[in-house]
């Protein structure tokens, strides 16, 4: 049975209403990634960087799934195969619409971990600075989210994936972020057919076998379809 690794990033919760690294006017822009995405910029100003995530953990709670998440947990009830969804997102929309065992790469807005012994726990919906750890006491809880310079969640069973793939998807992602902008290139070196869903095309879509660009609402339901019918 094919198996389909599916990769989605910011663009596919823009809909939603959730804002990306690079949209003009959003969260992102009113800020510079190394003050609040960064262990040293949390280490400089935690007031700053809690106060970020206090915000994006709001705005994520008021967003509803799209017809992108949607489409993408139809594939996962109906495939004859295995559906593995991995995502850049750190919202819950996969799940609100209904996707099961989402991997999250880079963590999630609900999600709090202790800078000092590692454990985690549910957030709060506004996370204080010096909130402290319920295992250690340590005042050093911070949002469970891989900041820039720290090593991605779950990679080794995100390539073990990528080994087995028959169908590789990325799906509103810029191709710019490392390592999951190589992702490709681990799905094709073991045979997977590979395809890039776009509102523009990303730094690697020449990687690709097909790019089928347009709003992930539009193009997402109708490449299930696609392949639902081909069943």
């Amino acid at each position: 049975m094919e198996k389909i690794v599916i990769l989605t990033g910011a663009g596919i919760s823009a809909e939603s209403g959730l804002s990306t690294f690079r949209d003009e006017g959003g969260l992102w822009a009113q800020h510079r990634i190394e003050d609040v995405a960064t262990p040293e910029g949390f280490a400089r100003d935690p007031a700053l960087v809690q106060g970020f995530y206090n915000a994006r953990r709001v705005k994520a709670a008021k967003a509803q799934p799209n017809a992108a998440h949607e489409a993408l947990a139809r594939l996962q009830r109906d495939w004859s195969g295995e559906v593995v969804i991995v995502t850049q997102n750190v919202d819950s929309l996969h799940e609100d619409g209904g996707a099961d065992s989402v991997i999250h790469m880079h963590g999630a807005l609900s999600g709090a971990l202790c800078a000092a012994c590692g454990h985690r726990w549910t957030s709060p919906p506004e996370m204080a600075v010096g909130e402290r750890c319920p295992a250690c006491a340590a005042p050093s809880a911070r949002p469970d989210v891989v900041w820039f310079g720290e090593m991605p969640y779950h990679m080794n069973t995100i390539y073990d994936h990528l080994s087995e793939a028959s169908i590789f998807a990325a799906i509103g992602t810029s191709g710019q972020v490392y390592p999951a902008a190589a992702f490709v290139h681990e799905a094709s070196l073991s045979g997977a057919r590979t395809v890039e869903l776009n509102l523009d095309p990303s730094t690697g879509a020449s990687s690709f076998d097909q790019v089928i660009l347009g709003p992930a609402t539009e193009t997402v339901p109708r490449w299930v379809d696609g392949l639902l019918a081909q069943r």
